[in-house]
């Protein structure tokens, strides 16, 4: 046999040996950083394997006050950043605003954080032409949530528990109000 074609042979054995050892690897890895979560309509969604702390971040409300996350602390909080030149966040709006409706409360809330540089106004606007309004909403001006959680793009939800750590989250927009999505929330609104 001459050299090329033992080489071209040997990669071929320890490409095939790479991948027999590695897919179940991966496979275990996936399940267990996704164990609980639902297949499906929310099969994007990440749980995170424990807790994770978010690095601190301040953002504004309505009134101009400033805020950061422990305003949420005590409830489970759907932190989502989105944007109003987003069109996957425009889908989503009205999913979260569902939502809220069904679960809020005391143990539960979504929040809304815009990342949109046209201000606070812009923003409240855009969440009453899209059915949303009942959303608290908040401004990150500075956009800093944006490195703080590691974000690569809008929308970003992250599944917050009820100490303001990270314990899913989801790239894209979702259904949040459809039943895999709250079942996801009413396991972490449980977990107490």
């Amino acid at each position: 046999m001459n050299p090329k074609a033992l080489v071209a042979l040997l990669a071929v054995v320890f490409i095939a040996a790479g991948i027999y050892w590695f897919k179940p690897l991966q496979s275990k890895v996936e399940s267990e950083s996704n164990a609980g979560s639902n297949a499906g309509s929310m099969a994007a969604y990440l749980k995170q394997p424990t807790p994770k702390d978010i690095p601190p971040f301040t953002f504004v409300d309505g009134a101009g006050a400033t805020k950061d996350l422990s305003a949420f602390k005590g409830k489970v909080t759907l932190l989502n950043l989105w944007a109003t030149w987003c069109g996957p966040c425009r889908k989503e709006m009205p999913e979260l605003s569902k939502l809220q409706k069904e679960l809020g409360g005391a143990d539960f809330q979504v929040v809304e954080l815009s990342e949109d540089l046209k201000g606070y106004e812009t923003s409240a606007a855009f969440l009453k032409e899209v059915g949303a309004d009942n959303l608290t909403l908040y401004a990150d001006p500075k956009t800093q949530a944006l490195a703080a959680v590691n974000a690569p793009g809008l929308p970003v939800t992250l599944l917050l528990n009820r100490q303001g750590q990270e314990i899913g989250r989801l790239l894209g927009p979702a259904p949040w109000a459809g039943d895999e999505a709250k079942a996801i929330i009413k396991a972490a609104i449980d977990a107490k």
